[in-house]
């Protein structure tokens, strides 16, 4: 009986991949995906993943930004250039980085919609909940400076596209400007200050490349 179970178990093991063969099986899926993925992403978004930068890189540099083409694209890239023009076109080309900067860190904390688009309009329409003042303050939104326009799209391109280090606010999810003191100010973390406005994340942390 003894020796009738061995056989039996034997002829199982052989027809049982190896560990090591389905451990390799594994592998290869996994890089196959890899593969698939780094295809899919655009050069320069690859290229900014293994370029060291710093929050004094050519990117938020004027003359860097004038070099750009225009800029264009869809619904998402639409309401960024939106947010960034209404929120800080007065600021500098830093400033406008840091603000995009503050906007995909909410996308991509998990505690906040997980679309630009969304992230913007949150609460618009309900009073006092808006997350953007300019979207519920009753005042249309035109854009009546058509070089600022140009400028914040072009911010908004780079943001899109991973061309910005991403590392200005050290997470912030918050800012206001240095003319409002906003009750939460008080109890979230400071984590920048570039020209008007302050920065802030809450007591959970999000991504930070600083």
């Amino acid at each position: 009986m003894t020796r009738l179970f061995a056989m039996i178990l034997a002829a199982g093991v052989l027809a049982t991949p190896s560990f090591a063969e389905r451990s390799k099986d594994a592998a290869e899926a996994i890089l196959k995906q890899e593969k698939v993925e780094l295809a899919s992403a655009g050069a320069s978004h690859l290229t900014s993943l293994v370029t060291p930068v710093s929050r004094h890189s050519a990117i938020y540099n004027a003359s860097w930004l004038n070099a750009q083409d225009k800029a264009n694209g869809g619904a998402q890239w639409e309401c960024l250039a939106e947010a960034l023009y209404f929120e800080a076109r007065g600021e500098t080309v830093k400033g406008q980085f840091a603000v995009a900067e503050v906007i995909m860190n909410r996308v991509k904390s998990g505690r906040f919609p997980d679309s630009i688009c969304g992230v913007i309009k949150q609460g618009t329409g309900k009073k006092y909940q808006c997350q953007f003042t300019y979207t519920c303050d009753g005042i249309p939104e035109r854009v009546s400076e058509p070089r600022a326009w140009e400028r914040v799209g072009k911010v908004a391109r780079a943001i899109l596209d991973g061309r910005a280090p991403m590392n200005l606010t050290d997470g912030a999810t918050h800012y206001h400007t240095t003319a409002v003191h906003p009750r939460w100010a008080r109890i979230y973390t400071r984590t920048a200050s570039i020209g008007v406005h302050l920065f802030y994340r809450h007591t959970w942390r999000v991504s930070s490349n600083g």
